[in-house]
Parts: structure tokens; sequence; C-alpha cells
């Protein structure tokens, strides 16, 4: 196995770049440190999926892992690999969740003291199963708004006492620990693998499944998905070196990073054969038809995979393509902003601002001679009286399909209803969602 004890450095100075491949060797090592702990995930093969992109499609359930995610792979190997003296200074790491997960399972089971950093916007499931999983053995700081910021803090929190950074992504034994995953894959199929198309957030998962599989087929094809709100390594290909991003949206946050790591992003630029970018919406649609039709919990970011499906249908058309379905940490009262999202992506969901005469009967106007048989008003509360003859409302319509919306702002024109749709730019439209 190679030796890689001191990682909290940058590994460009361990990787001799572009050699930017992980040794199988520690592949291998890091599958048998993993033996006890993770579990090889079924491969399952989905006949829905199968038949609707006339494909060969399989899905890796990481969500079935411990802490259903594939994070504690890479986490337990990192730690593991510690000096004693390492471990003794305390293990410290930044996660939106499931690495958190990850870390705290691990520390519980090596019996380490460990300070976990997480943005405050994290889904309180998720804080919620870290300190199940870590009990005693770790404390919880929230910090920030974003991944990157809790990582700033707890890269502070490292410096000032000492401590084992864990980093989520961008650490040669992490992603060692991630390979694994592609190390079942091609152990349970072989040279028949002819795509994977998985998440990518930071770069870790698609790193080490890249790497592995690139060495035992070259012919493989690996996909990386991205939220359209969060596309740092899409971006930094485009630029051609790591690019911050200004802002992200954060709904996926399992894959919402502002900055990609140095060395993630060196080896999926080199075997990555493409990354899409999916709308948030989109991915809430692939959510609830996984549960709907597969009776599988994804959380956003583990649904990545599969919601790119449409975007590759001419692609795959008779392949055998894997999805990673790389976590299922889902918040059960995230379900209504899932909802909605996906409505409004689909197009059958519209908010708009309308002006209503203050007189009698006006809303039964509005509903008798502008909307449709099969439409419904699932929001209003007016935002302002104006004055005495009018006043404006906030009005959420739902539409049976999404072909009614034209046909619907055509009766409101001809029947002489003042009204604007708002844009999903607009502020206000922000706070609705």
């Amino acid at each position: 196995m190679t030796n890689y004890k001191h990682m909290n450095v940058d590994m460009s100075t361990v990787y001799q770049i572009p050699q930017v491949n992980i040794n199988l060797e520690d592949v291998n090592h890091a599958a048998n440190c993993l033996n006890n702990v993770i579990v090889h995930t079924p491969l399952e093969y989905s006949e829905r999926l199968s038949e609707q992109y006339k494909a060969t499609i399989y899905i890796k359930r990481e969500d079935l892992q411990r802490c259903r995610s594939f994070k504690v792979r890479g986490a337990y190997n990192r730690i593991i690999s510690l000096s004693k003296e390492e471990r003794q200074n305390g293990i410290v790491c930044a996660s939106a969740g499931n690495h958190a997960q990850g870390v705290a399972y691990s520390c519980a089971s090596l019996h380490l003291k460990g300070t976990i950093f997480m943005p405050v916007s994290t889904p309180l499931q998720k804080i919620d199963r870290v300190k199940k999983f870590g009990g005693s053995y770790i404390e919880i700081v929230t910090i920030g708004d974003t991944y990157d910021d809790a990582a700033n803090a707890a890269k502070e929190y490292c410096a000032a006492k000492g401590a084992a950074y864990i980093h989520p992504f961008d650490d040669y034994q992490v992603i060692c620990g991630q390979a694994t995953i592609a190390q079942e894959i091609y152990g349970d199929l072989g040279d028949k693998l002819q795509m994977v198309v998985l998440a990518i957030g930071g770069g870790g998962l698609a790193s080490g499944v890249s790497s592995y599989l690139k060495q035992k087929n070259s012919a493989i094809e690996i996909i990386g998905v991205e939220p359209l709100g969060a596309a740092g390594m899409s971006q930094s290909i485009q630029q051609g070196q790591v690019t911050s991003l200004e802002s992200i949206d954060t709904f996926i946050d399992g894959a919402a990073v502002k900055l990609v790591g140095s060395n993630t992003f060196e080896i999926c630029k080199n075997n990555l054969a493409d990354t899409l970018l999916i709308p948030e919406g989109k991915v809430c649609t692939t959510m609830i038809e996984l549960y709907q039709n597969d009776g599988i919990i994804a959380e956003p970011a583990g649904a990545l995979s599969i919601s790119a499906l449409d975007m590759l249908k001419d692609k795959i058309a008779g392949k055998v393509v894997v999805c990673i379905l790389s976590g299922g940490n889902n918040d059960i009262l995230r379900y209504p902003e899932v909802m909605e999202r996906s409505l409004v992506y689909n197009g059958r969901k519209h908010y708009l601002i309308i002006e209503f005469n203050q007189k009698p009967g006006q809303l039964r106007k509005f509903v008798n001679d502008a909307l449709g048989p099969n439409d419904d008003i699932v929001r209003f509360e007016y935002m302002k009286k104006t004055n005495k003859e009018s006043g404006a409302a906030l009005v959420g319509i739902e539409l049976g399909d999404k072909d009614n919306f034209m046909p619907l702002i055509e009766r409101m024109t001809e029947t002489g209803i003042n009204f604007r749709v708002l844009s999903s730019k607009e502020l206000l439209y922000n706070y609705i969602i």
C-alpha cells in the first residue's frame, strides 16, 4: 500500500499531475479495512427504467449503506489511516450531512473524539442522525450558510487545536474509500459495464469511481451530474481551473459546494466523458417517481444520477448503465417543498398577482370565467388593498395539465383581469417556494 500518512497537505505534493489515477492496490487495502464496517450494497436491475430508456439499467443502492450514504466509506478509510498520535488530537470535519454521519459513525466505532461543523441550513433530520451515530464521541457546531462556510470554520479550529481534518472529498484516502463502490460494481458486472452515471458535489465519488473503472476498462464512460444551482465542477472544467461559484442553491444539500477539490478536479477533467446540469425541480420529480414507482426514498443528491437519464436517453440506448443512488437521508418535512418544486418545474403550478375589484362576486367571476375545469386555486392571500375599489392578491394555481396555462392567460386577458405572472427570478417568488 502506498503510504499517505500526512494528508492534511495539498495532494499535489503526493500526485505527480497529470498522473491523476489512484493506486488500485490502495483501493483493495481500503476495501479490506472496510470489510466489517460497510455493506456490499445491492446493484438492482431496474425494469421500469430499462424499459423506459431501452437500456439495461442498474441502480447502485448506496441509500442502503450504513448511514444511508456512500460517505462512510471514505470517512472511515481516512480516519483508520491516521497515526495513534493524530487520533489523540481529535477528529474534525465539515459537512452538510452525509460525510458528517460517516465521520460520526467512524469516531464512535473507533472510540475517538470528533467535532463536526455543519451549515445552519442542514436539514434537522441529518443533524439528528449525526448525533445518533456519534453519540457521546462527537460535538456538533452549526455555523454559516453553506458547506464552504462550515469548512472554513473547521479548518480554523484544526489550526488552533492541532486536530486531524477529515476532508469530505479532496483527500487521497477518502477518494480510495469511495472507489470501493466502483470495485463492487465492477466485481458484479465486469466488462459488461459500459457507463456509470453519478452525482458530483466536491468530486470525491466521481474521482474514486472514475479512476478505478478507467484503469479496469478505459472504454467505460463516466458521466458526472451536478445541480443546476451548484455547478462547481462543470464551471471549473469549462474554465480550465478550479473556479469558486459566487452563490449556490443549497436545496440539493449533498451536492451544494461552491469550490470543488483541486485534485478531484484534475481527476474528473481527465476521466469524465461529460458533466450534466440538472434543474432542482427535475430532481424533485425523480425523487417522487422513485418513491411512487419503486418504493425508494432518495435524498435530492441521491436522485441526481437518475434525473440525468432523460438527457442521456439517445446515448444509453442498448447499453449497460449503472446509476449510483448516492444517499437516502431525506427529511420527511422537506416533501412539501419537493412536491412544490416538482409541480413548478413541470409547468403545473404558477403564482400570479391579481388585482380584484373590492365588491361581491369578484372571486367567483374569476373562477367561473377564467379558471379551467381541471385547475385549482391552492393559495390565495391579499397582498395589499391599494384603495377601497381594488386590492392585489397573491394567487397560486395548480393546473390539471401544463398545457392549460396559456388558455388560462388568454381567458384572464379577455375577461379584463389585471394580473402579473410571477417570475422565478423575483425575490417574492423565492420566498413563496
